[in-house]
């Protein structure tokens, strides 16, 4: 499978050299990193011609770089991730575009997959991502009145406010949390290459 991938990426490279700042396979699937004013265009060749054919958008999801590697992140702080599968060609495909500023901004890619919908509006709600071109970008997990992103990683794990009901006002209200902050363990990036040594081993023996 490894060697089938390695084909693949060899093909976009070809196909979209000037369009990439990164190719490889990565954790046994294809991936590639994607120039932000090329996304589009590089989407539409993905979904349209034959020798790709990417028809499906299975999962986007937003990422926070920004407390990675112990800190020591220089690109981009956020990225989106599109997961794509040609059921024709039995293929799949992972993309990659790096955003910055605030809010981050990227094109929208709803009018080439338009499970992309709510997969957008998740990664709004979550990581302030706005996605331009998107026809109803707004809030989907949290409540309309929630303030801040949840999953950036410089929101605190207990929130900014808490609701409860309230007898006399007849209503749900909001106040500041009352509970103690919690600190997350921070995250150790692991440079032994155990998880995709392991892979190798499994795509020897079959499993």
């Amino acid at each position: 499978m490894s060697e089938y991938y390695s084909s693949l990426v060899e093909k976009l490279r070809n196909r979209f050299a000037n369009d990439l700042t990164d190719s490889r396979v990565q954790f046994g699937e294809a991936t590639i990193v994607v120039d932000k004013v090329k996304l589009l265009d590089v989407c539409r060749a993905l979904h349209d011609e034959a020798e790709f054919d990417f028809k499906e958008l299975i999962d986007l999801a937003g990422i926070d770089y920004s407390e990675y590697a112990n800190g020591s992140w220089e690109s981009p702080r956020f990225a989106v991730s599109y997961h794509l599968l040609s059921v024709k060609n039995n293929h799949r495909l992972r993309v990659k575009v790096f955003v910055d500023g605030e809010p981050p901004i990227v094109d929208s890619v709803i009018n080439i997959w338009r499970s992309a919908n709510w997969y957008e509006r998740e990664a709004f709600d979550l990581f302030g991502i706005v996605f331009d071109g998107h026809p109803d970008l707004r809030r989907i997990l949290t409540d309309y009145g929630f303030i801040g992103h949840p999953f950036r990683k410089d929101f605190p794990l207990i929130g900014h406010v808490e609701m409860r009901y309230e007898p006399e006002k007849q209503r749900v209200i909001y106040q500041p949390v009352s509970i103690e902050a919690r600190v997350n363990q921070p995250r150790v990036v692991r440079d032994d290459h155990r998880y995709a040594d392991k892979m190798t081993e499994e795509g020897k023996t079959g499993v």
